[in-house]
Order: structure tokens, then C-alpha cells, then sequence
């Protein structure tokens, strides 16, 4: 479908449930995600309740909630509420599950060359400190087909592979890799499989329990739009054992017998802000209410309309695009001019080109170095406040941009 056909009325209709700044186009709802009002009174009320008095929210009424919010979640990602545990991002739930299996010298662990790099450096960190080996698969990008992922993955497989770390969507490249064929296959060598889905809950059907991880993590705040500290970790029942929080605290030694120790040592980490996970229940619902279709026909929508932006990028770039439509969802990357400089502001914020489009032109959008500087990605993402005319404004801006710099470029050579 061409991005002209789309109707705007979605758009117009829902913007009023975001408090996103309306003189913003805002393209990058996939970094962190926006949480709407609905949602954020939601979580208003409850810390009033948790403030009105501490002592009864948290010991009588923290654990009924959180069973509540636990079981609305399940039931999105197809898994039984018991093996799903809180954390605050899924960058923590990689780091519980590296922090925990105790790596021996010899040990290999793979990732791909798309791994996210805060994940990756937990993977280094962990793996370095025990004389473990970490094995990058090179997959491509362009790709042509999730076969060359699973090609990747496996080939760098060995006896003495101990895990696979391996995004479910990845963030730089925003594709939808094929983890049901790849935990299927590692499982049948005896590799267990870490997925770090911090992308797939609200952009695509989740199975937990038919996809058989050994370790799923997954973010809230982004295509559920929960408050920001929401995510989870699911651990397969047969791997519970193995796996505590990074904190470990009273359940560590609690005498209850109602509950698994996972769920026990879990369940409370210390004294912090829970309500970010405990409005679970309210995202969802609002979700589910903004189309006909539900949740389904939502994430459908924005697929769509990242594929139809992607094409206009695209046909601006004069570029072919750089993967099959099977591996999008919400999410479309394409490949831009080398930088010619760069000067990073903050950890997250690498590349000139972002701050030009959004101080000049008002538009908000990622410019992501990779495979590694000066190659770069500009990254769009899709929620349904998004329009026509959010993709047509940075086109128009980024063809503007590129033809600048082509400009100075050929004069300075001069």
C-alpha cells in the first residue's frame, strides 16, 4: 500500500491521547517509546494510593497487584504468569541472565553483529570475567532473506557453545529476526537461548511458552506504551534455578512455601517505584481500544505504514530496500551517505544529522552508526499518531540535507 492511501484520520483521532510535543514530528516512538495519558493518570492515582500509605501498598496490597499485572501480561505474550519476573528494562533482564550462569574458561557465546550495545558489552563483561569466548555472527544488512540469520547463528555453533544471545528485533536495523526457527535448532544442538526482545511486545504475536527460550526479555515502554521501568524477564521453568536478580534481598531466604523461589526472590528487590509494571492492565487496554481489530489490527497498521514510509525513504534515496517486508514490523531502517564527521553529544546521540533534522526541521528520528562510523542508518518507527505527512516532512528535509552537504562537499574539493 502506497503511504498516500493511508487516511490521516487515525492519526488526527489518537494524537490527543499522547502528551507528545505537537510541534514535533516525532519518529523514533521505538527508542523509548510514549506513554499516553490514560495510561500515565493511571499510574498518577496509584502512587498516590502507594503514598497515602506506604507500609499497607506494599506489604498487604504490592504483591496482589503485582500477581494482577503479571497475569494481564502473561496473557499477551502466551506464558504462564509464574515464570515471568519484573525488571526494569530489558537491558537489565540480559544482564540478570549473563550475571547468573557463571561462565567457565573455555565456554563460547554467541551473538550477532546486531546485538544491542549495551547488551553486548553485558555479554563481553560477563563473558570476559569468567575466560569465556564471545563468537560475533556476521549477518548481513541488506539481507535477503531470515535464512541468512539462521545461516549465521548456527555456522559459528561448536561443542563448546554454552549461549545465544540473540535480539528478537533488533534496534539498530530494525529487523524481525526468525527466533522460532533459531531457538528450535539451538535446542536441538543443547545451546540454550537468550532473546532479548526489547522490541516485540505490542509490535508482533508472542508465543513464550510455544517458542520454548530458555530466557526471554522484553520492554513495556515501548510498543505497549507503558511507563518507562517496565519489562520482564521469562525464564523456562526448567532453568529458574539457575537464574537471581541482580539484587538479591529477602526472598532469598523466605520460609513461604505458596511460591516458587524465583517468584519469591523476584517479586521483591528493595524499596523502589513498582507502579511503572502495575498499570501493565491499563496499557494494554488502551491499546486494545483504538481500532476495531484490537492490539492485532494495530500492529498491522503501523506495519503497513513503516513499510509505506520505508518506500517513500526509499524512492527519495534512490536506493533499493534493504530487506524483505517479511522482517519488518514496526520498525524500518535504510541506509544513508557515509558520515562526514562526527561529534557524539551523549552516549545514545552519535551522528550530526540527527540534531540538524530535529532543531532545523522539528523532526525526531534516529541516525544510527552501523555497521560502525562513518556507515549509518536512519531508522523510522511507526505508531499509529503517525501520518503521511510525518514521512513526506522528513523526506523533504533529509533530500534537502543530503543535497547541502553534496553541495559543500564538491566545493570544498575544489
Amino acid at each position: 500500500m502506497s503511504i498516500h492511501e493511508f487516511p490521516s484520520s487515525h492519526a488526527r483521532r489518537v494524537k490527543p491521547f499522547w502528551t507528545l510535543d505537537p510541534s514535533i514530528v516525532y519518529l523514533n516512538h521505538g527508542s523509548f517509546g510514549a506513554c499516553p495519558r490514560v495510561v500515565l493518570e493511571a499510574q498518577s492515582r496509584l502512587r498516590e494510593r502507594m503514598e497515602s500509605e506506604p507500609v499497607r501498598f506494599f506489604i498487604r496490597e504490592f504483591e496482589s497487584l503485582q500477581d494482577q499485572a503479571a497475569a494481564a501480561l502473561a496473557q499477551l505474550i502466551g506464558a504462564n504468569p509464574n515464570d515471568i519476573a519484573s525488571v526494569p528494562n530489558a537491558t537489565a533482564g540480559v544482564n540478570t541472565v549473563l550475571r547468573s550462569l557463571h561462565f567457565a574458561p573455555g565456554d563460547e557465546v554467541i551473538t550477532t553483529n546486531h546485538a544491542y550495545n549495551a547488551c553486548r558489552n553485558a555479554l563481553d563483561f560477563a563473558a570476559v570475567s569468567a575466560g569465556a569466548r564471545v563468537i560475533v555472527a556476521q549477518v548481513p544488512f541488506p539481507i535477503a532473506s531470515p535464512d541468512e540469520v539462521v545461516e549465521a547463528v548456527l555456522s559459528q555453533t561448536s561443542p563448546r557453545t554454552r549461549l545465544v544471545l540473540v535480539d528478537h528485533i533488533t534496534s539498530q536495523t530494525g529487523l524481525i529476526f526468525p527466533v522460532e526457527r533459531l531457538v528450535a535448532e539451538l535446542d536441538r544442538r543443547g545451546i540454550d537461548t537468550l532473546v532479548d526482545g526489547a522490541h516485540a511486545p505490542g509490535m508482533v504475536p508472542l508465543n513464550l511458552d510455544k517458542l520454548g527460550a530458555a530466557y526471554y526479555t522484553g520492554n513495556c515502554h515501548k510498543w505497549m506504551c507503558a511507563p518507562k521501568g517496565a519489562a520482564f524477564l521469562h525464564v523456562r521453568p526448567d532453568r529458574q534455578g539457575l537464574i537471581r536478580p541482580l539484587s538479591i534481598s529477602h526472598g532469598a531466604n523466605s520460609p513461604r512455601k505458596d511460591r516458587s523461589r524465583f517468584q519469591l526472590e523476584f517479586g521483591w528487590t528493595g524499596t523502589s517505584d513498582p507502579t511503572p509494571f502495575l498499570v501493565l492492565p491499563e496499557s494494554i487496554q488502551f491499546l486494545s481500544s483504538l481500532l476495531p481489530g484490537g492490539k492485532k489490527e494495530l500492529a498491522e497498521h503501523n506495519r503497513m505504514m513503516a513499510l509505506a514510509g520505508r518506500h517513500m525513504l526509499c524512492e527519495a534515496l534512490e536506493c533499493e530496500p534493504p530487506a524483505p517486508e517479511s522482517m519488518i514490523g514496526s520498525l524500518a531502517a535504510i541506509p544513508l551517505p557515509d558520515a562526514k564527521e562526527q561529534t557524539p553529544s551523549s552516549p545514545l546521540l552519535l551522528d550530526v544529522l540527527q540534531d540538524h533534522l530535529f532543531f532545523k526541521n522539528n523532526i525526531e528520528v534516529p541516525v544510527i552508526p552501523f555497521p560502525a562510523p562513518p556507515r549509518r542508518l536512519l531508522r523510522i518507527s511507526a505508531q499509529i499518531y503517525n501520518d503521511a505527512d510525518d514521512y513526506r516532512a522528513l523526506t523533504q528535509a533529509l533530500r534537502a540535507y543530503l543535497t547541502q552537504t553534496l553541495s559543500s562537499s564538491i566545493l570544498s574539493d575544489r
